[in-house]
């Protein structure tokens, strides 16, 4: 072992000791001990603790313990013979007794303190009196017992000296009953901390960790750790680092400055004279204004006094200059300079003064002090404190007033507020806010407190909560402590004006108001005792305080016990807000499909015991079976095309109904065919759906009559013929009564992908109508189209081996010689193997762990917006030969037709590999004369390839007709890797200019026309009429832009509350009506008959609006778990209702209802289930499903649930399927409702046609700009590099680039980003631990890691890793914060339970693409993923706009925040295009038809009766 180094003790404590060393009493040992505790070496240390433990348990005598520890002392003071040993030596504890910290060194009020200290320790289990500090019981000392506190100046005021026996001293109450203060400095360090537990214990608690480390490494011998990894020394009392350039004492005080209790009976306060009476009569403590004070611990540290301090009994006194409280003038005149007044007892707020600033007062045993102005040292800190009060009132007048805003919102609504003159800080940042998260919260907490029981607390605001998440706040904290009073909680107006109560139609306040407030009351009843409490925060621990309205009810406390609320003390902030989180727990990213159980179909039915007898002869006989018409059951005549009901072996399952198609007797006995109805209930409406109604489904089967139980009244309920204008009519909600066996349907009902639709006429061949079943022969046309067929045999083709064909049919489409087709990926491969991107692990292996401490925590590879899994797009064929292998007998195996394919080759098939691809357009193929066979059934689409040179019109204009249209210019040869121009019978098989030419073929048999294409040839496409479209909650215009891309609509109307959002809608659409009104009051005024608001706007009318579209927003009942009734009115009176009472009232031909992925999980899925009940009941067919944006042309995630319905006589448009492959961890979009799973109705999954879009393609195209930069309009120094570019800056020339401006982060923040690297994947973790200076000069501070990380253990240098007591398994400990640090100090410390922040701080890569944009890019805020992927900024307002596939061109209005808001709240117009391009589809088709069948109504009539 190397020899000992001496201890290196600071001068003063060396002149300390020097007066001591004559003596030898106990006293002196201990003040000693005191001296030099913190520069003893460690195994010193560790016998002491082992002295004090053996005395506890009564091993040694005290006498003993006294004189080992003094034999202890003098061999290390020995030691240190005035060698001067640098303190590092040390394990970093420099010292902490600066001059000046003990002014007034006479060692006898020294002795008494530390007296009292060990006293303390030495009994831990004496009696604890109530609040006041311990009094010296067993010491040898004649004073009265509380003079040892003011020993001070003892002797001059005798009167009030012999008071103080009587003042309680302290109001802390002290929740574990620790032993008060004096007890032992560390105890500081948690509140938990057992009482016994003896300072040399906490203080060891470091160092043992550290030897713990030594120990370990020696044995292992690869790095040396260095002692410097101890923690530098923190003062105990104030527990600020002693290292700290911050740390400041204070200066003393004048010499006309008085003690407290002189200070009192000085008559310029007036208050009271010297006579004792007057002090002892006073009822409360006295109160004065003080100015020019500083707050300090006893060592003179300045120190805050709002930091727990004064809770854990630490003992902070002021000096200042005291001034009567009628005063209002903060100058020194007219005050009584006082010094070391305290200690502090208590500190508290007293609300705002109807001014901006708050008034904070401190009590002393003796007064109240209210504090006007700090001195000048002291007023850095007094700032912060006054920073978090006003701070703290900004958050939560905001959040009542939007109580659905985000923490980005919040930090706009930050960072744009001006603090009030007078106060020494000049604006507000996110570093303050996290800074003082933990008061703001216990601010929200007492302000939810003081609220009514039934109004939503605002601590579970989403923004709230991730405040908490982000900063490590614990909850309950403040309320179960009690011990900061805030005298009168900060006055805040509460805000009344709500939103407006929803205007609905009769129809809808029906079904939202009588039919669920049953269901609520069953839903309570089952869900039986919820969980009001997390059972282990503080608040939850606590008793029931007896003395809340709760309590009183409550039968313990003699109440009536009807209430059954809890206690308004112990309601747990917690729960509440891990029930809010629940919400929004599907995450954009990263969604694990759901395991959905089996819905079984097989149905379990019953046998009945019948009596069964054929009525009328056979009608036809067949092959064994002899038809009949009716049959007599149980004396029932029973017909074809009668309803039965079929009892099931579970008696709790309800009837299952079906209806006769067909009855025959066979070898089995008495049959039937049954075509089954399903329940209503057992749709995707679930238990909202009407009991009596019915969906027909393609299921049926053959049976044994003697399963029917009887007959039933099922009837069709068509659509009367004025449906149209029948909106917001009063309707009773009961379509037919109840009466056992009558049911009516509307729907014939998809279960897979939960479509609603009209049921399909299937009108039966006149010769078999009483064998007809018209689900049967659905299902039959269904598995026909999977079944490839061929025609049109090529005679001059034949070949021995092979039968060739012009023409087949697969899945409803047509495919000739000549055609393209799409094949997935591994169909084929070509003959160049493309350098394919490695998966390169982005981790570094030799870290220097010291310089970037975080970066340990990033262990995962995968990155978030990384395009690495992205699937290749479909591979491209075009049809060279249809053909059947002959069988041995020379005739052709029909069962497998193969087609004979030309390979295309995308740009990146290429050698030049994905750069090619990035320029390129993004439908431009390469001939090959490679060639390959495929299964037809490999097939999974057509498409159209033509060569560029042959058309007759520009190669934009071709690939604008509409996707699947590619084109080719060259012909690609892989052996030479060269371009070259296509051979000739690569144009032959074009039909130059034609349009895709479907020629019909001869002699298709009837197999084929059930497969026969939809279209017939494209120059035949009827001419859509634009749609009449009204957009609700229309934002800035997305969905509207993209449905006129379209072409399928134009938006006369928009609704839009938000004023800046609306002017923007204006400048896009200048000629819509935009209302910028609540869209209940605009409602209401259609309703009443008006014809114009009240700005003379004229308001859509009954039978105006032809396509309702809009994305209600949902806040307020958005949870995951069940309705409340809380909630639920919250829901009633939502948007969401609102907009289907438009809906309701206006009959629109289409309906699109578009929200967060979500919607449809909230609440059980509630929330979707009576959205479609509402659609369903009101007459429209209805479908839901979500939809990936990034899979329709823009670099970025964004899962969107989407509604649509269509009304009576149109077709339910089908959702879109994806034209670009995109992340499949973002491509998750089934639905779970009621443990079935649905999926929307996308054949090609997560394929697509084109590759997927990047940031490269988005943005690399824009210039350059700083942190900042504002300017509005710039030029765009370049031409368009990409597809995607060409796309967006639009074919016009535009000269002009308009609102590529960024956000202008603080100085701290920038200095942040530019120490972000630049590599993929790179964000906060990536920061280094140092000091920089900003740029507005100021220093930022590194980082200090002071605690043990169980979880995450030591730095391979042997490095703490933790930076709150809360990483050892402890309560956090204010003081542990810090702040300016260029690594974000709240990360660290919650960064364990939050996937270490993954993300914030994070540049997008260029290859990647956008999380979900969102409207205010903040690095910390819940997208963190906002940094560019090269320069030192936020994303530009231009580039989210971008990411979002807006055009260029397109105009937002307002500031900058305002304009990110309006883009992050948009629908992508490239997703709205595709629908309304599905929509178009639907209106194509059913034009097409009109002719054929004019009535259709009346047929459908006719099928159902």
């Amino acid at each position: 072992m190397p020899a000992r180094t001496s201890l290196s003790l600071p001068e003063d404590v060396r002149k300390r000791l020097h007066v001591l060393d004559g003596f030898s009493d106990e006293d002196h040992v201990k003040e000693k001990l005191k001296l030099v505790h913190d520069f003893l070496h460690d195994d010193a240390q560790n016998q002491l603790t082992s002295l004090e433990e053996k005395m506890k348990s009564s091993e040694i005598s005290k006498e003993d313990y006294i004189s080992k520890v003094k034999a202890l002392l003098g061999k290390e003071l020995d030691l240190d013979n005035g060698s001067h040993v640098d303190g590092v030596e040390q394990n970093g504890k420099t010292n902490g007794f600066t001059n000046g910290s003990h002014k007034d060194g006479d060692g006898e009020n020294l002795t008494m303190e530390v007296q009292e200290e060990e006293e303390a320790v030495k009994s831990p289990t004496g009696p604890k009196g109530k609040g006041g500090r311990r009094s010296k019981a067993n010491a040898d000392s004649k004073k009265s017992p509380a003079s040892t506190r003011v020993t001070r100046n003892s002797g001059k005021q005798p009167t009030i000296m012999s008071m103080f026996s009587k003042v309680q001293k302290r109001k802390s109450e002290d929740l574990n009953g620790e032993v008060t203060n004096g007890q032992n400095e560390v105890k500081k360090e948690t509140e938990e901390d057992d009482s016994e537990q003896s300072r040399e214990e906490k203080r060891l608690k470091v160092d043992s960790n550290l030897n713990a480390a030594q120990e370990e490494s020696k044995s292992e011998i690869i790095k040396p750790v260095s002692a410097a990894k101890t923690p530098p020394p923190k003062c105990q009392d104030c527990r600020q680092y002693l290292d700290d350039s911050d740390l400041k004492f204070f200066q003393g005080d004048p010499d006309n400055a008085l003690d407290e209790p002189e200070m009192l009976t000085d008559e310029r306060l007036s208050l009271f004279d010297s006579n004792e009476d007057g002090f002892e009569s006073y009822e409360d403590l006295p109160q004065h204004k003080i100015t020019n004070f500083s707050v300090y611990d006893k060592r003179g540290h300045l120190c805050p006094f709002d930091t727990g301090l004064i809770e854990k009994n630490v003992e902070l006194y002021f000096s200042c200059v005291v001034k009567p409280i009628y005063d209002d003038n903060p100058c020194l005149d007219g005050g009584v300079p006082a010094k070391k007044l305290g200690p502090i007892n208590a500190w508290w707020i007293t609300g705002f003064d109807g001014g901006e600033k708050a008034l904070i007062g401190f009590t002393t045993a003796f007064a109240d002090y209210i504090l006007m102005h700090s001195s000048e040292e002291y007023a850095p800190i007094f700032a912060l404190m006054q920073e978090k009060i006003y701070m703290s009132k900004i958050v939560v007048e905001f959040l009542q007033k939007n109580p659905d805003a985000t923490y980005e919102d919040l930090l706009n609504k930050i960072e744009t507020t001006v603090p009030p003159a007078g106060l020494n800080f000049n604006c507000f940042t996110e570093d303050t806010l996290l800074r003082h998260a933990q008061f703001v919260v216990e601010q929200v907490e007492s302000y939810d407190e003081a609220g009514d029981s039934d109004e939503q607390p605002i601590i579970v605001t989403p923004c709230m909560r991730d405040l908490i998440k982000l900063a490590g706040v614990t909850l309950g904290k403040r309320r179960a402590a009690r011990r900061q009073a805030i005298r009168h909680p900060t006055k805040i107006e509460k805000d009344s004006k709500g939103p407006t109560k929803a205007t609905t139609t009769k129809l809808v306040y029906q079904i939202f108001d009588t039919f669920f407030s049953d269901q609520i009351e069953q839903n309570d009843k089952e869900s039986g005792a919820k969980r009001h409490r997390c059972g282990v925060c503080e608040v939850c621990q606590s008793p029931d305080c007896g003395k809340c309205t709760a309590c009183k009810d409550m039968i313990k406390f003699g109440g009536s016990g009807k209430s059954k609320q809890a206690c308004k003390q112990r309601r747990c902030p917690n729960l509440a807000v891990k029930e809010a989180e629940d919400d929004e727990n599907i995450e954009e990213d990263d969604v694990q499909v759901e395991k959905a159980k089996k819905v079984s179909h097989a149905k379990r039915k019953k046998q009945t015991e019948c009596k069964l007898t054929w009525i009328g002869e056979p009608v036809q006989t067949d092959s064994r079976r002899q038809y009949y018409t009716k049959v007599s059951l149980n004396e029932e005549v029973l017909e074809v095309g009668d309803c039965v009901s079929v009892s099931s072996e579970d008696s709790s399952t309800p009837l299952y109904l079906a209806r006769i198609t067909s009855l025959w007797e066979d070898n089995n006995g008495k049959m039937f065919h049954a075509h089954w109805f399903l329940r209503g209930t057992y749709t995707a409406l679930g238990e909202s759906s009407d009991p009596l109604e019915l969906v027909v489904v393609d299921e049926c089967e053959d049976m044994l009559l003697n399963y029917v139980q009887s007959k039933v009244n099922i009837m069709y309920k068509a659509p009367s013929n004025n449906w149209f204008m029948e909106g917001g009519m009063d309707v009773d909600l009961k379509v037919i009564e109840d009466d056992g066996k009558s049911f009516f349907y509307q729907f014939w009902y998809d279960a897979e992908f939960a479509r609603f639709e009209t049921p399909p006429q299937t009108t039966p061949p006149e010769d078999c109508k009483f064998k007809f079943c018209g689900s049967c022969v659905r299902t039959k046309e269904r598995e026909e189209q999977e079944i490839p067929r061929v025609f049109e045999p090529l005679e001059n083709k034949d070949e021995d081996s092979k039968a060739f064909y012009a023409l087949a049919c697969f899945k409803g489409e047509q495919f000739k010689v000549g055609d393209g087709v799409y094949l997935l990926p591994d169909s084929f491969n070509f003959s160049v193997k493309p350098a394919s991107p490695v998966k390169r692990s982005h981790r570094k292996d030799d870290v220097d762990e010291d310089l970037y401490p975080e970066y340990y925590r990033k262990s995962s590879d995968y990155i978030k917006g990384s395009n690495l899994d992205a699937p290749e797009p479909f591979r491209i064929g075009r049809i060279k030969e249809i053909f059947c292998h002959r069988r041995s007998n020379g005739k052709p195996d029909m069962s497998d037709v193969r087609l004979g394919l030309y390979k295309f080759y995308r740009p990146e098939n290429t050698h030049k590999g994905v750069k090619a691809s990035y320029h390129s357009d993004i439908n431009q193929l390469y001939w090959s004369d490679e060639e390959v066979t495929v299964h037809m059934t490999e097939v999974l689409g057509r498409c159209q390839v033509e060569y560029g040179e042959d058309l007759n019109e520009s190669v934009q204009e071709y690939s604008s007709g509409g996707p699947d249209r590619f084109y080719f210019l060259e012909a690609y040869n892989a052996k030479s890797k060269s371009f070259e121009d296509p051979p000739n019978h690569a144009r032959s098989a074009v039909h130059k200019g034609k349009g895709k030419g479907k020629g019909k073929g001869k002699g298709k048999g009837k197999a084929a026309a059930a497969q026969e294409p939809q279209e017939s040839a494209s120059d035949q496409t009827p001419k859509v009429p634009k749609y009449r479209t009204l957009d609700v909650f229309s934002g800035c215009g997305g969905l509207s832009e993209g449905f006129h891309q379209a072409d399928i609509s134009e938006t006369l109307w928009a609704i839009e509350m938000w004023e800046p959002a609306a002017q923007a809608f204006r400048l896009n659409n200048p000629g819509t009506t935009v209302f910028t009104e609540d869209c209940n009051v605009l409602l209401k005024l259609v309703m009443s008959g008006e014809k114009t608001n009240s700005l003379g706007q004229k308001l859509p009318q009954k039978g105006d609006v032809e396509m309702l579209c809009g994305g209600p927003p949902c806040q307020g009942f958005s949870g995951m778990n069940r309705f409340n009734s809380r909630t639920y009115s919250k829901f009633k009176n939502s948007l969401v209702v609102s907009y289907l009472s438009y809906c309701d009232y206006y009959r629109p031909k289409f309906f699109l209802l578009e929200n967060v992925r979500n919607f449809v999980s909230f609440k059980n899925s509630m929330v979707l289930k009576l959205t479609l009940r509402c659609l369903v009941r009101m007459g429209y067919q209805c479908t839901f499903g979500v939809l990936q944006a990034g899979q329709y042309g823009v670099a970025q995630t964004r899962r969107r649930a989407i509604i649509l319905a269509a009304a009576p006589g149109e077709k339910l448009p089908r959702y879109p399927e994806p034209l670009h492959v995109f992340a499949p961890r973002a491509c998750s979009l089934s639905v779970v409702v009621d443990d079935k799973k649905y999926i929307s109705n996308v054949t090609r999954g997560n394929g697509g046609i084109y590759r997927t879009i990047t940031v490269r393609d988005t943005m690399s195209d824009l210039p350059e700009i700083r942190n900042g930069a504002a300017a509005l309009e710039i030029s765009y120094n370049g031409e368009p590099q990409s597809w995607f570019q060409r796309q967006i800056r639009g074919t016009q020339y535009q000269p002009i680039l308009r609102d590529h401006i960024c956000k202008d982060m603080s100085a701290l923040v920038e200095a942040r980003m530019r120490h972000i690297p630049l590599a993929p994947g790179s964000d906060w973790r990536d920061l280094p631990n140092i000091e920089v200076r900003l740029k507005d000069n100021t220093m930022t501070k590194k980082l200090r890691y002071t605690h043990l990380d169980k979880k995450n253990g030591r730095s391979s240098t042997g490095a703490l890793r933790g930076v709150c007591t809360c990483a050892e398994g402890k309560p956090c400990d204010p003081a542990d914060r810090q702040f300016n640090t260029l690594i974000p100090w709240c990360l660290p410390h919650t960064g364990n339970r939050h996937n270490h922040w993954a993300g914030l701080y994070g540049r997008l890569e260029w290859d990647g693409f956008f999380s979900t944009t969102v409207t205010n890019p903040e690095p910390m805020g819940k997208q963190g993923r906002v940094l560019h992927p090269e320069q030192h900024r936020v994303v530009s307002v231009r580039e989210c706009a971008r990411s979002q596939g807006f055009p260029d061109t397109y105009r937002f209005f307002g500031n900058i925040l305002d304009k990110h808001r309006q883009v992050g709240n948009a629908v992508p117009p490239p997703l709205s295009r595709a629908i309304g391009l599905e929509i178009k589809k639907c209106v194509i088709e059913r034009m097409k038809e009109e002719p054929a069948s004019e009535n259709v109504k009346q047929e459908n009539m006719e099928v159902s009766d």
